[in-house]
């Protein structure tokens, strides 16, 4: 089969789901991993308009910058669900765009790229975008060329121009700049927002485009793109694992050698041809080596061996595979029983026709799976049910051990992948252990040469698992509707402070009044904040309330003035009475603080009203002075505590158990020590909050919960108390461990893309 086909046969797989649902299931994937980069974004984006405010000659300008800057770090939480909305409605509209299903009205980014007539300000916002996109672009060419090669495979048409691709730099930036116009309704900030938006305080997008990528290939959309075009992440890193790769091919070799020697001894000589590859755990392409030998050993569509020696030694796996006594010693046994042991045990099953390499290599692969303590021994013992299919697969198809997609991989890391959630006190009766024991004597009681039956089994087990867990989500409710709202609170904190400084920060407001709003306003506008969504009016009642505070106790000079203090007092101290006592501050300290206001009014009422011009003027120049003295004050201490938040984000961001605890996702399993157990419990991570200041934990039973914060799970890795559990892709590991082990094999002459890779 030519290569060209391949390509054809991939596109063909790939389409047989729905282009536009698939197309659509991309949005989700794209969102959900930009949307994990927004607090990073945010933190640079404020740190960035931080700094232009110290640089910036125009006042204005840099009072501008100042504020959004403390206005963004103070409220992260509230960007972060506009950035959210805002992506996701860009996607959407590109996908259905690019589908060719738009209804009419609708107009994608490209369209706004036509020529107009539009203001000079329009001209530059489009230059901006343009120059910012084009540097995002560049770095990330290789990655996007790929991403538009399967667009157009997926849609039968060519390979798409960039402006046509969804997830382009400008549609992303587009949207950030609408979530900050909603953001901050100063119009002043967003032209200072647009330059900021380059290629450095973006998103990563390599890792976000591999995935879309991934995606893609996964539903068989090009899944052999040349290597120019790979998404690849670590350059060094492939070469290493082109070379473990080309080391293993050598190995392997020997299989060819004695399958093409025993059919020509037999006269049965064979013709085959390389199958559709998928994504190669050791980077490589395919099989090379002499003609003779490929063609000797490869079977139709490169899925069987049809030599004499392998269709014995298939025969005789067969019959070691559907024989009673090997699983009922499999099955008896304390623990696994290895492949090398069943080898010792019973020679002449293994004597005639097994490719001793693939059965070494196989053999210490499952040695390593089965050394892995953190898989339960009821799960090993299911994986070692499976090595004799599992070794017929691999004699059927060698390219096992290169790809990392082959089903019969997949079911086994599957099983690893699940085997933490098995209750081992619930000995036989544990669901998931009788779910993964019903599907594995499936494939031991049925397999012969379908490698289809390895998927069928992997999709019923993971069908299984998917709606177990989701009958254990209900005890999940209680915890996440309590973490919501504690996560809802801390940034409710965040703003009511930010609130109290901008107001503070004047330096006018008279001391008692301003620590007052510090230490007691800041609880009620916390509290107006986190039932926001149920009584909007809340917060702005509060802030009212707080600036009519601040208002009655500045200098009253004339008249209508005081009688205007008089007037409004009633309410003002009705409002603030109303809100003190919702959060329950009932002590002496109140009675002392409204016994101080009254006096400070009843101070600003008595004062003289006579005072002549220039006794006026010289009272406002001492309080302006004053004002700003303490506003050069408040400022600098906001500007230390900034550059102390900066030192302390660096610091974090080098702290590897800071950029671990980031990268934990929704379902993996750790070893945790909990107090008063005198061992570490296994844990799934079954939930973390939006702004992933919270996870929530399930042990093995899954009807227990608890939750810690980023801090305490960060301290928990820091001090050994946790680990993560290794338990995904465990084919794949152990594979690599086994070709570190194999001896090195020198090729006569290397291929001349070796050579030339090589110089």
């Amino acid at each position: 089969m030519l290569k060209s086909d391949n390509f054809a046969q991939s596109a063909n797989a790939g389409s047989r789901e729905n282009p536009e649902a698939l197309l659509h299931s991309l949005v989700s994937v794209a969102t959900h991993l930009m949307l994990a980069q927004v607090d990073a974004f945010s933190g640079r984006l404020s740190n960035a308009l931080l700094a232009h405010s110290e640089s910036a000659h125009d006042s204005r300008e840099a009072s501008l910058s100042f504020g959004a800057g403390q206005l963004l770090k103070k409220n992260t939480y509230a960007y972060y669900y506009l950035v959210s909305a805002e992506l996701e409605k860009a996607f959407r509209r590109e996908t259905t765009v690019l589908s060719g299903k738009a209804p009419a009205g609708t107009v994608s980014l490209q369209a706004d790229d036509e020529l107009s007539l539009v203001s000079y300000e329009e001209m530059d916002k489009k230059l901006a975008f343009s120059r910012a996109a084009r540097a995002v672009e560049l770095q990330a060419a290789e990655q996007y060329a790929a991403l538009n090669m399967r667009f157009g495979s997926l849609l039968q048409k060519e390979a798409l121009s960039i402006a046509q691709n969804p997830y382009r730099p400008e549609v992303i930036l587009h949207a950030l700049w609408d979530a900050w116009c909603q953001f901050d309704p100063e119009q002043g900030t967003h032209a200072l927002v647009l330059p900021l938006l380059n290629a450095d305080i973006l998103f990563e997008l390599t890792p976000v485009l591999h995935e879309l990528n991934q995606h893609l290939v996964s539903k068989g959309i090009l899944p052999d793109l040349q290597d120019s075009y790979r998404v690849r992440r670590n350059r060094s890193a492939d070469k290493k694992v082109a070379d473990d790769g080309e080391r293993l091919r050598q190995f392997l070799s020997g299989n060819a050698e004695n399958a093409a020697t025993a059919a020509v001894a037999g006269g049965q000589g064979a013709q085959g041809a390389q199958g559709v590859q998928g994504n190669a755990p050791f980077g490589m392409t395919g099989q090379s080596g002499s003609a003779a030998g490929v063609a000797g050993i490869a079977g139709a569509a490169g899925a069987g061996i049809s030599s004499a020696a392998s269709a014995a030694g298939l025969q005789q796996l067969s019959a070691l595979q559907n024989s009673q006594a090997l699983m009922q010693w499999l099955t008896q046994e304390q623990g696994p029983v290895s492949l090398a042991r069943m080898r010792e045990q019973m020679p002449e099953a293994f004597h005639q026709g097994v490719a001793p390499q693939t059965l070494e290599v196989l053999s210490q692969v499952f040695d390593e799976v089965f050394r892995n303590d953190e898989i339960p021994v009821a799960v090993k013992q299911l994986i070692s049910l499976l090595q004799i299919p599992v070794l017929k697969a691999a004699m059927l198809d060698q390219q096992f051990f290169f790809n990392n997609e082959h089903p019969a991989r997949r079911l086994i890391d599957a099983l690893s992948r699940f085997s933490p959630g098995v209750d081992e006190s619930k000995a036989g009766q544990d669901p998931l252990l009788q779910s993964m024991q019903k599907h594995v004597e499936r494939v031991t009681r049925e397999f012969d040469q379908e490698i289809a039956l390895f998927d069928e089994a992997l999709r019923d087990l993971e069908a299984e698992v998917a709606s177990q867990e989701k009958a254990a989500e209900q005890a999940l409710q209680a915890p996440i509707r309590s973490a919501l709202r504690k996560e809802k609170i801390r940034q409710a904190t965040v703003t009511a402070n930010h609130e109290v400084e901008l107001r503070v920060g004047s330096g006018e407001i008279v001391a008692f009044v301003e620590t007052f709003l510090e230490n007691r306003w800041v609880k009620v506008l916390t509290l107006a904040y986190s039932v926001q969504d149920e009584k909007p009016q809340a917060v702005e009642d509060a802030i009212r309330t707080m600036d009519d505070l601040i208002w009655s106790v500045k200098p009253k000079i004339t008249m209508p003035e005081r009688q205007e203090l008089l007037r409004r007092l009633p309410a003002i101290l009705a409002r603030l009475n109303k809100w003190l006592s919702l959060i329950k501050w009932d002590d002496a300290d109140r009675i002392r603080f409204f016994a101080e206001l009254a006096e400070c009014h009843a101070s600003i009422v008595r004062a003289p009203l006579e005072l002549s011009p220039d006794r006026q003027l010289e009272l406002a120049v001492e309080a302006a002075q004053r004002a700003a003295e303490r506003r050069l004050e408040k400022r600098a201490e906001a500007e230390r505590k900034s550059q102390e938040e900066q030192v302390a984000q660096q610091e974090s961001s080098q702290d590897p158990y800071v950029q671990l605890v980031e990268q934990l996702e929704r379902g993996i399993w750790l070893a945790l020590q909990r107090d008063g157990l005198p061992e570490p419990v296994r844990v799934r991570l079954a939930w973390v909050s939006p702004m992933r200041s919270l996870y929530i934990f399930t042990t093995v039973q899954k009807d227990q919960t608890f939750s810690l914060s980023t801090q305490e799970v960060q301290q928990a890795f820091r001090s050994g108390q946790a680990r993560l559990l290794e338990v995904e892709k465990i084919m794949d590991r152990a594979l690599q461990e086994v070709v570190q082990r194999l001896p090195e094999a020198v090729a006569d002459s290397p291929e001349p893309e070796i050579q030339e890779a090589t110089a």
